[in-house]
């Protein structure tokens, strides 16, 4: 049940994403402890499974609906949603409705759901009012805008706000920080020759902006990046933001050392 009492903690559900889960377990408890840090009660329904992001982008409806069918359940009674990516969230929220079209009852579930899911830094920045957090990280970062997040949700003044109040960090902007890594999910892997022209181009960025680290809020992204750098053998690490806004930075970064 949503929280009814007004001077409750909001109650967030987590929709951790399937590379979180997979690949960066790390990713996952640091949203949970921003989350908790903003004044949240956060759960993580066991039940949740992928976004469907993938069939949809396929043009596979069916499956696509099916996923949102079981992700709406599991989640509607909480009163947000909130995933460590923008990519899975603008899935979450700009697409669920459209496939249910035809369907009054499940096209309004899924707007109400829609409704309530958030990427997790705008959701602390926007919505919980975060305007700063308690971590240290002494480096110099530069910050990748992942599409879905920037043109789907709007999500770009939001990481660096927070990131300015990280005490030791200097944020460089990279340049063409708005242009695409060439991951695109599936794309990467329908057009190698073109995902890997844009991604060299964007690891050219990155490397010129001097930084040490690599930031975004996408774990496809950062692993497609991290992936180039460490076959260029780059000294650049890549890490999520949200691993750097909650002060959990002693694991290795993305991909390796």
């Amino acid at each position: 049940m949503t929280s009814k009492d007004p001077e409750a903690p909001p109650r967030v559900g987590l929709f951790v994403t399937c590379l979180v889960d997979l690949f960066r377990p790390t990713v996952g408890f640091a949203a949970i402890k921003l989350l908790e840090d903003a004044g949240c009660t956060v759960e993580v329904p066991l039940a949740q499974t992928c976004c469907g992001q993938p069939a949809y982008n396929s043009g596979d409806r069916k499956d696509a609906r099916a996923i949102a069918e079981n992700a709406i359940s599991v989640f509607e009674d909480f009163d947000y949603v909130v995933a460590p990516s923008g990519s899975c969230a603008g899935m979450l929220k700009r697409h669920y409705p459209g496939l249910f079209s035809g369907d009054p009852d499940w096209q309004a579930r899924a707007g109400a759901f829609a409704g309530k899911v958030h990427e997790l830094v705008s959701f602390l920045s926007d919505i919980r009012g975060v305007r700063a957090v308690t971590a240290r990280h002494e480096a110099t970062v530069t910050y990748h805008d992942s599409c879905s997040g920037l043109r789907e949700l709007g999500i770009r003044s939001q990481p660096r706000s927070l990131l300015a109040s990280v005490e030791g960090l200097e944020l460089v902007e990279l340049e063409d920080a708005d242009v695409c890594c060439g991951f695109g999910g599936t794309f990467c892997v329908k057009y190698p020759d073109i995902s890997n022209a844009i991604l060299d181009a964007k690891t050219g960025c990155v490397e010129a902006s001097g930084a040490g680290t690599l930031l975004a809020g996408d774990l496809g992204c950062l692993m497609n990046m991290a992936g180039k750098l460490k076959r260029q053998r780059s000294r650049v690490e890549v890490r999520h933001v949200a691993e750097v806004l909650a002060g959990m930075t002693d694991g290795p970064p993305i991909g390796g050392r």
